[in-house]
């Protein structure tokens, strides 16, 4: 587990699950995902497979130019819209 990044308005917190040794093939995902928490909306989603790749290839995209805190979290709200599950406290 790994915090990615962190704003007013989002944390995004990636899941990284070892492949077993012989079993990686480059056309296959890779496991784990990543989880987008809106602070305001007070939701999160968990994101795996396709959508996670399709969202990492985006940040490092993203973070290619100069881009400022508004620009990830503009980029990170398209995936956070997508919640249902609110954030709850144990």
């Amino acid at each position: 587990m790994h915090l990615l990044y962190q704003s007013a308005s989002y944390i995004v917190v990636q899941f990284d699950v070892p492949v077993a040794e012989g079993a990686h093939d480059e056309r296959s995902l890779s496991r784990g995902g990543f989880e987008i928490v809106d602070k305001f909306a007070r939701k999160e989603i968990f994101i795996e497979g396709a959508l996670a790749q399709q969202f990492q290839e985006g940040v490092e995209a993203l973070s290619e130019g100069d881009p400022s805190e508004e620009d990830y979290d503009d980029f990170i709200e398209r995936y956070a819209n997508l919640s249902q599950t609110p954030v709850l406290m144990h």
